[in-house]
C-alpha cells in the first residue's frame, strides 16, 4: 500500500488538522502487557535518525511502523517497542520523536512529527518546558508516554509567536491549556 505523505502544515486548516488526527488509526500498545522483554538492538538517536545495530534505518515507512509500537514505561521511563505478546527495549537518547514544523491557528498549536504525524498541543498533549533558561528544550507529549522534541526551527517559530502575543511571561495557549516556554528550576 502507497504512503501519501500529508500535505505542507502551513497549508492545512484546524479543522483538516483534526481529521488527520482522528483518522490515524494506532495499534493499543497501552492495553497490551506482554511478559516477555528483550533488547531490540535499535537507537533512536537525539536528531531523530533511528538505528538497528549500529546502521541507521533508512526507510522512513519502517521508521513510522516501528513508531506506531513505541510505549515508554512511567514507572522507569524505559522505551519499548510493543506487541501483543512481547516488547522490546528500545534506547531513546532525548525524545522518541521530533517536532519539525508548527502552525498556530485560532487557539491551537499544531505540530507536525518527523513521523509526518500532527499533533495538537492542548491538555492532552502538553508541552513542557526543561532545561536552562538561557537554552531551554520544549517537548510535546505525543503519546503513551513518548514525547518529541521541538527542533531548533519550531522552537524558534513558536517564541516569535509567544513573543509576539506580548505579556509578561513568554508562555503559549493551546485548546484552552497555557503553557510555560520557561524551563521551572
Amino acid at each position: 500500500m502507497a504512503y501519501d505523505i500529508p500535505p505542507d502544515l502551513a497549508n492545512l486548516s484546524l479543522l483538516e488538522i483534526a481529521e488527520a488526527v482522528a483518522a490515524r488509526k494506532l495499534p493499543p500498545v497501552d492495553q497490551w502487557k506482554p511478559e516477555a522483554t528483550s533488547d531490540s538492538h535499535m537507537r533512536i538517536a537525539a536528531d531523530g535518525t533511528w538505528y538497528h545495530e549500529g546502521s541507521p534505518i533508512t526507510r522512513p515507512a519502517m521508521v513510522r511502523a516501528f513508531a506506531s509500537l513505541l510505549w515508554r514505561d512511567p514507572a522507569d521511563g524505559q522505551h519499548y517497542l510493543v506487541t501483543p505478546h512481547y516488547r522490546q527495549t528500545i534506547e531513546v537518547e532525548d525524545a522518541a520523536f521530533l517536532a519539525t514544523d508548527m502552525r498556530v491557528d485560532e487557539d491551537a498549536l499544531a505540530f507536525r512529527l518527523n513521523t509526518d504525524e500532527f499533533v495538537i498541543a492542548g491538555p492532552d498533549h502538553p508541552l513542557r518546558a526543561a532545561g536552562d533558561p538561557d537554552a531551554p528544550a520544549i517537548y510535546l507529549a505525543v503519546r503513551h508516554g513518548c514525547e518529541a522534541r521541538l527542533d531548533r526551527s519550531t522552537w524558534l517559530q513558536l517564541a516569535e509567536h509567544a513573543l509576539a502575543k506580548g505579556g509578561e511571561d513568554l508562555a503559549m495557549s493551546s485548546q484552552g491549556a497555557r503553557f510555560s516556554l520557561v524551563p521551572q528550576e
